[in-house]
This record gives structure tokens, sequence and C-alpha cells, in this order.
């Protein structure tokens, strides 16, 4: 008699190398998390060092997002076609380089390339495993596969922030890059060892590997009505969020708040510990919720408007609320991580030869958004300081700005018709 495990679908992991999968490819992630929020620990001795301004630290910051962006939509059809371990290893070989390369610039435009390549690095590094579990994993587990990455990302974060200022007078944010590469190198042997090297498994009992066709191109991805819905508030709610965790929220600390650089890191700190608790407890939940009929639109609708009144809190009442507006902003980023249901809802709304593609086109929107809303919040205060703005109220209408828009895609997303 065969075992249980011979009947089970044709690209469904056994559970023991889901979990090694899974593995390798968080290590990977959040490694790439550490490096894309790392410029907001960064910030203040990259702004003395190479006399940054505002404007020069938005767009390096956006640089990465800049770079990861240019590369979704080839990243796609590679998954597609390719699988993930392949295409991974391929881009993060990328990354180790651009660690090494910012490590030793010299200058802003050396910083900016080095960024950028970073960005291109690692931009495989959460939609290769998405395509991984939309084939490998069955669907009661990709909803909770997608929370757990997102948690080890915020994991990422978490690191990118006290941690790395420990490490700074030790061995410098050059020698932190040139570690960030090494360990980078340690995530590509893994993922070799761990992750399946084609797009399918193979059957238990039959022994044949069976590969999916070509897929066709993106035109039925982005005349979707369902990822039209979602794609406003993933460029503006979902990456602008990312913008903020990644830059804005803690210059804002110090800036309007006035906090000390060392408060505002420990605010930082306490924000990505958040973000990682409310990952996981999406990973738990996800299961749960969908049992009783709560789908992922029904959630995001329910609770983004508690991001949308935290901004206003932020903007309205910034110097009342003072050095709690580090909890402001933790409350900001925590009920914006419903947005992040959004991935693997478009991902499970196509079949598994488009996942691939449809993913990496709502990771294009999203990093589009990151890298527009992080430049975009710079050249408005930098604006607004040459009109003759204080640097307090700049930082306030710039979020307003955001905020605003904010408003606008979620408005969008209820008047969409959506399954």
């Amino acid at each position: 008699m065969s075992s249980s495990l011979d009947t089970r679908p044709l690209d469904f992991l056994k559970p023991q190398q889901a979990v090694l999968v899974f593995l390798a490819f968080a290590f990977a992630y959040f490694l790439s998390t550490l490096i894309r929020a790392i410029t907001a620990t960064l910030a203040p001795t990259l702004v003395q060092e190479f006399a940054l301004t505002a404007g020069n630290l938005g767009l390096l910051a956006g640089g990465y997002f800049f770079g990861f962006a240019l590369t979704q939509l080839p990243l796609g059809t590679l998954l597609d076609r390719f699988g993930p371990q392949r295409v991974v290893l391929g881009f993060l070989s990328i990354a180790v380089l651009a660690c090494i390369a910012f490590a030793n610039a010299t200058g802003f435009v050396g910083l900016l390339l080095g960024r950028m390549l970073c960005g291109v690095g690692v931009s495989a590094c959460l939609m290769a495993p998405l395509t991984g579990y939309r084939r490998w994993y069955a669907p009661g587990l990709q909803m909770r596969a997608n929370s757990w990455m997102l948690m080890t990302g915020a994991l990422g974060m978490v690191a990118s922030t006290l941690p790395v200022q420990w490490l700074m007078p030790v061995i410098g944010w050059r020698g932190i890059f040139l570690g960030l590469g090494a360990l980078l190198a340690v995530s590509m042997v893994l993922i070799a060892w761990q992750v399946p090297s084609k797009l399918t498994t193979q059957h238990q009992t039959h022994g044949e590997a069976v590969e999916p066709k070509e897929p066709p191109g993106y035109g039925a991805v982005w005349s979707n009505a369902y990822f039209r819905s979602l794609a406003p508030y993933g460029f503006v709610g979902y990456g602008g969020m990312v913008a903020m965790q990644t830059l804005w929220a803690a210059p804002w600390m110090v800036k309007v708040a006035g906090m000390t650089p060392e408060q505002a890191g420990s605010g930082m700190f306490w924000l990505n510990v958040s973000m990682m608790v409310a990952y996981l407890l999406w990973g738990w939940a996800n299961p749960w919720l969908a049992k009783r009929g709560l789908s992922a639109n029904t959630l995001m609708k329910r609770g983004l408007p508690i991001s949308l009144v935290m901004i206003a809190v932020l903007v309205l009442s910034a110097h009342v609320v003072g050095e709690a507006s580090a909890m402001v902003w933790t409350v900001y980023c925590v009920s914006s991580t419903v947005a992040a249901l959004a991935q693997p809802a478009i991902g499970m709304a196509f079949k598994t030869e488009l996942a691939g593609r449809a993913l990496s086109a709502f990771n294009l929107v999203i990093f589009s958004g990151v890298f527009a809303v992080q430049w975009g919040v710079g050249l408005v205060i930098d604006g607004l300081r040459a009109w003759g703005w204080a640097e307090s109220a700049a930082y306030q209408g710039a979020i307003g700005v955001y905020g605003v828009c904010c408003l606008w895609a979620y408005v969008h997303f209820l008047r969409a018709k959506t399954p």
C-alpha cells in the first residue's frame, strides 16, 4: 500500500522539504530587507560624510527601489520560464557585487549606483519564493507563507536599526556592507542546496516531471480588473508605507518630534519589532479568517482607514504628539500591514502559469511607489523649505500631500468592482 504522500498533488512539496525551502528563501529575504532599510539608520552618517540634502537622501534611498522596480517585468518572465532557484541565484550574485561597490564608494554618485545595483540584486528575494509557493504549497498555506516571509522581512528591518547602530563604531558602515555581501553569498549556497531547481516537483508515484507551457505576456495581468483595483493603493499606500518605514519616519522623529537620533533609533527598532509581530499574527490568523469568510478584500477595506487616521494625527497634531509620534508611526505601519494581503490575493487570482508575472507586476507597482514617495517627499520638503517654510512644517506639508494621495487610492479601491 502506498503512503499518503504518494497521493499528494503533483506540485506540492513534502512538509519537511517545504520548511527547508521556506527557511532558505527566508534567510535571503531577511538580508534583502536589512539592506533595504539600512539607509534610515545610516542617514545621519551619510549626510555628514557626503553633505547630502534631503533630496539627495531621498534619491539615494529611492535608488534602491528604482533598481528594484526596473527588474520586475523581466523578472516575472524569467520566474515563469526558468523557476525560482535559478533566477534568484543569478540576481543574488549581482547583490553581492553591489554591496562591495557601495562599501567602496567615494562620492554620492558611487553611493547611488551601489544602491541601485543592490535593488537589482535582491529584487527576486520575495517574488521567487512567492512564485515557488504558488506552485509547491497547498492553497491554504500560501497566505501563511506570504505573511511569514514578510515577518522575516520585518526582522531584517529590526536588524537594520539598533544592531546596525551597535556595529557602526566597531566596523563602520563600509565594513557592514562588506559583511552583508558575505552573508548574501551564504544565502546563495543555502538556496542552491535546498530549493528545487525545476519549476515543478517530481510526482511521487510516476517519477515524471511535467513542465508548464510557455505563459502568455503581461497583457492578461495589466487588463485584469482585480489587479487594476488594487494597483493605486499598492503604489501609494503600501509602497508609501515602505517608504516611510525605510526612510522618512526616523527623520520625522528627529526634525518634527524633537527626538534625539538615539531615541529615533529606538523608536524605529520597536516599530520594526511591531511589524514583525503583526506579520507573524497574520500568518497564524489568515487560515482562520478565511474559513469564516473574511476575504483579503474585506480585511483591507475595514483595516486601511486606521492608517489614514494615523497620517492625519501626525500631520495635524505633530507638536502635540511630540515623542509619542514614534507610537503613532508604529500604529500607522502596523495597520498598513493589512495591505500586504493583496500580494498573495493577486497571485491566487491568476493561473499558476501566470503567477510569476502577476506577482512581479504588482511588485513593480509597489516598489515604483516606494521610489516615487521616497524621492517625492524629499523634493516636497526641499521645495517648501525654499518657499520659506520651517523644516518641521515642511515635513508636515510633505506627509500631508502623501496622506491625500493615500485617501484617493483607498476610495478608488472601495469603488472598484472586486471579487
